[in-house]
């Protein structure tokens, strides 16, 4: 996902449309062998994105990457892989080893126009994909349980689109949501399945801490 120059938010909108064609939803019945995660921070001019590749079901970091780009994208919500895309999906392709599945800081389908971050990265690397959202985008749902694996559905327009997830009890829970190649269901086992010992999948929060490593260089 590269653009040779800045795009207006319609030009934006109208690669939304045509990308979400392509995203497949499926269960993951597979035990993936190494999972990445992604994440990003920034200065008034550059995106810092890092990828950090765990084995499972040990849990164990095999190895970070990293990718700066030059910022060509405002912040505007729904449209976060414009700002952060290009550098995501260039950290997680120097990676050495090919993940079987990436999570994403952000949003799969559980988006406006069911294509957020998640769903740009599985798609324009064809690897399936799952957000991990902090807050909610879009949706309407109701409090999940307080234990640690309660959860709720997420539900936009009659249909659901993801789920809120207990990952550590009487915490917030985060806002799970497939992004390609992935189900509701199988999301939040996979999710689940990527936790240590705080609320973020270790793999996002070692990209999180690491993109702002690079950051201060």
């Amino acid at each position: 996902m590269k653009w040779p120059r800045a795009i207006t938010i319609q030009e934006a909108r109208t690669e939304q449309e045509q990308l979400k064609r392509k995203v497949l939803l499926s269960p993951f019945t597979q035990e993936p062998r190494f999972v990445a995660g992604a994440d990003a921070a920034f200065s008034s001019d550059r995106v810092f994105a890092a990828a950090c590749l765990y084995s499972l079901p040990d849990l164990t970091l095999i190895e970070r990457r990293s990718a700066v780009r030059k910022l060509r994208f405002p912040y505007v919500p729904g449209f976060l892989a414009f700002r952060e895309g290009p550098a995501i999906v260039a950290a997680l392709q120097s990676l050495l080893h090919t993940p079987d599945l990436i999570l994403v800081d952000g949003q799969g389908i559980a988006h406006p126009r069911r294509f957020g971050i998640a769903s740009y990265v599985g798609v324009l690397l064809d690897i399936p994909a799952i957000g991990c959202a902090k807050s909610r985008l879009v949706g309407d749902y109701e409090e999940p349980g307080n234990k640690k694996g309660s959860w709720s559905p997420l539900g936009l327009g009659g249909k659901t689109v993801g789920a809120v997830v207990r990952t550590r009890d009487n915490v917030r829970p985060l806002f799970i949501s497939p992004g390609h190649r992935t189900d509701v269901k199988s999301a939040i086992r996979l999710a689940l399945s990527c936790l240590g010992n705080y609320r973020i999948p270790e793999p996002i929060r070692c990209a999180d801490i690491y993109s702002k490593i690079i950051k201060k260089g």
